[in-house]
């Protein structure tokens, strides 16, 4: 089966990203799964070279609702990094919100793929994938 490189988990909460972590490696379908607790760590993670490349992860989980930077923030910056490394990134929101505000916000952001409800499921984790990699998971 073949496996994405690297998940990103952006979120405040451990005991979610504990959560959601434990999940993601049930279903085997990354080699890393990384969890950053806030959006400006998050953003200097994907802009801070590793052995001469920038971090790649494929798909990454946002939660909206963060101290410091929130999830909006988050977005309005990962758009000005480099649209190159933007291409090859998936971006769900992940949240306990109900507002539809927040839904219907996410639909104007062309770098976010979906809007899902906290917390992630092995279902849940299969038809993400199954949708924005259809080459891969099927």
């Amino acid at each position: 089966m073949k496996k994405l490189n690297t998940i990103l988990l952006i979120d405040d909460d451990k005991a979610t990203n504990f959560m959601h972590k434990l999940i993601i490696g049930k279903e085997n379908c990354t080699e890393n799964i990384v969890s950053i607790e806030n959006g400006e760590d998050a953003l200097t993670y994907l802009q801070t070279k590793v052995d001469g490349k920038y971090p790649n992860p494929e798909l990454i989980f946002l939660d909206i609702n963060m101290p410091g930077m929130n999830g909006w923030e988050f977005l309005e910056k990962f758009k000005e990094i480099n649209q190159s490394t933007q291409k090859s990134k998936v971006v769900v929101m992940l949240t306990t919100s109900t507002d539809p505000f927040d839904r219907k916000k996410a639909e104007t952001i062309n770098q976010v793929s979906d809007f899902k409800s906290k917390p992630l499921s092995s279902e849940l984790i299969q038809e993400i994938l199954k949708t924005n990699f259809p080459d891969m998971f099927s």
